[in-house]
């Protein structure tokens, strides 16, 4: 390559098959506290954005403060790891196409609305984590997707101008993140997310791989 790339993987349904665990994380978390548990139709419109959003949005009804919000957040998270622990599922083909990558001289950056102590659970079971030059989580930025600001200071701690850089993720709020951003989107259309769900994307695929260095190479480039 002539000039550096990168790639910036999401890492909820990018990384790791996580939709069932935040799923009943969220559930278990309604239960222990008594609040109504949230939809199948609310989690999937909300999936991709911090916690502590979903919580101020979905539970209304409870008037609650920002400490409250921030304990709810705290908590549902621990179930999240917990069961991510028991049962950790990485998305087919993903610590392959980071090895492929890093071998191709790509530089590599995980950026996630997620807290820190889930991407780099994700990460370290998944055995590359000194492979992202860049790790850009939900405490990192004021603003959570669809605003750019995850993609941007992933792309800052790089070195990598955006125009450099694909993103691949898995929800629209993630696609309209980096098309913002002024980076190369590419959509996981894995299961449950279809391919029409993801259509705002430069590029649309259903599995890790049907991606290569060389592919995302010559999108960038000709982007």
């Amino acid at each position: 390559m002539s000039k550096k790339l990168a790639v910036i993987f999401d890492v909820d349904g990018v990384l790791v098959d996580s939709y069932s665990a935040h799923f009943e994380s969220w559930r278990a978390l309604a239960r222990e506290r008594g609040c109504h548990e949230m939809t199948a139709q609310q989690f999937r419109a909300t999936f991709g954005r911090t916690s502590r959003e979903v919580i101020a949005e979905v539970w209304t009804d409870n008037q609650l403060t920002a400490e409250q919000i921030r304990q709810l957040d705290d908590r549902k998270e621990e179930f999240f790891r917990e069961m991510l622990r028991v049962d950790f599922r990485a998305m087919p083909g993903a610590g392959e196409l980071i090895d492929a990558l890093c071998a191709a001289g790509f530089v590599v950056a995980a950026g996630s609305s997620g807290p820190p102590e889930n991407v780099l659970l994700t990460l370290e079971q998944l055995q590359r984590a000194e492979k992202f030059g860049a790790v850009i989580t939900g405490v990192d930025v004021q603003r959570g997707k669809p605003e750019p600001e995850v993609f941007q200071r992933c792309a800052e701690r790089l070195g990598v101008p955006p125009a450099h850089c694909a993103v691949i993720e898995d929800a629209q709020v993630g696609i309209e993140a980096a098309n913002r951003a002024g980076m190369f989107s590419i959509g996981l259309a894995a299961p449950p997310r279809t391919v029409s769900e993801l259509n705002s994307a430069d590029r649309v695929v259903q599995s890790h791989a049907e991606l290569t260095p060389g592919k995302i190479a010559q999108w960038i480039e000709g982007a």
